[in-house]
């Protein structure tokens, strides 16, 4: 109770300024609207408008602010407009709909598991190499560090144009771009990992006459296991952010972030927002499983979770 409560306590205070910051944020889109429906009041005099917070509407009609919660095409949807829109567009969908979330949340999740996959296994090998090797420790590693200096924004449609220019479409060009965001902390973690052995364990390591291999699979594998799970809850949701980049320049029909263009282009937020937070709960049930799979590999090691 005592973990849960101060994440309760955060997930409250955004809420309360998420429902505060609704009403200015909408209130100049429901005022014209009313004042179109001939539902604001005009002042009697000159000098008896006031502002209201300074939104520019007269006291007379405060009673436009509960209609900042519920309107139509808001500028910022209220948080029970969010929800409501994920339980339609999740529960009452088929799951084979076009505009069920749990359908575009596949489409998506295939591409982020296969460039996790993808990423992981690059940086465990990168990683090894690095650890092993001076002249790769020296050239590889720097440049791993520079990749991540290029804005995933310009990089993804250029991955995507070259691999189409090639005949690569679907789902292997998104896997890419979801690996290129996945394998970075692997290789970061690994290698924290595979150094963590001490001196002297490595000492004797070498009494014992072991050879490179058997030290690797014996002892700084096992020692980087926590580092490496750290790092995989790191990749897996850079994965689906790299997902979703990468729908966004190809003009996908499916997916998470062929869901946000559809909302921006034909303005409707409540679908951009519905799909924005069906994405995060999404990384966050696969950061879930990553830890929930540490917890039991290192139980079975004889480690203690963290």
């Amino acid at each position: 109770m005592r973990s849960i409560l101060p994440v309760l306590t955060v997930v409250a205070a955004i809420l309360v300024l998420w429902c505060i910051a609704v009403v200015p944020m909408n209130m100049h889109l429901v005022a014209d609207q009313a004042q179109r429906d001939d539902l604001v009041v005009a002042p009697d005099t000159p000098g008896a408008r006031q502002e209201l917070s300074g939104l520019g509407l007269s006291l007379r009609n405060a009673h436009l602010i509960p209609l900042t919660y519920t309107f139509k095409r808001p500028r910022l949807p209220s948080p029970h407009q969010v929800a409501g829109e994920l339980y339609a567009t999740t529960v009452e969908k088929k799951i084979t709909s076009k505009r069920s979330l749990v359908y575009h949340g596949w489409v998506t999740l295939e591409p982020t598991l296969l460039g996790f996959v993808i990423g992981t296994a690059l940086g465990i090998m990168l990683a090894i190499g690095i650890v092993y090797s001076r002249v790769m420790d020296r050239s590889v590693m720097p440049w791993a560090i520079v990749s991540q200096t290029i804005p995933i924004l310009a990089l993804a449609p250029m991955i995507i144009v070259v691999l189409g220019s090639m005949g690569i479409q679907g789902l292997f060009p998104k896997s890419i771009i979801a690996a290129y965001l996945s394998f970075f902390p692997v290789v970061v973690g690994m290698v924290k990992g595979l150094r963590s052995p001490s001196a002297m364990q490595l000492d004797l390591m070498r009494t014992y006459n072991a050879s490179g291999y058997q030290v690797l699979m014996g002892l700084r594998l096992p020692a980087s296991t926590p580092y490496l799970f750290a790092s995989l809850k790191i990749g897996i949701a850079a994965s689906i952010i790299g997902t979703i980049v990468a729908e966004l320049p190809t003009g996908a029909k499916a997916g998470f972030g062929a869901r946000m263009l559809v909302g921006d282009q034909y303005g409707q937020p409540l679908v951009s927002w519905a799909a924005l937070f069906a994405a995060a709960i999404t990384a966050a049930c696969l950061v879930g499983v990553v830890a929930l799979i540490e917890r039991v590999l290192l139980r079975q090691m004889g480690m203690k979770p963290a």
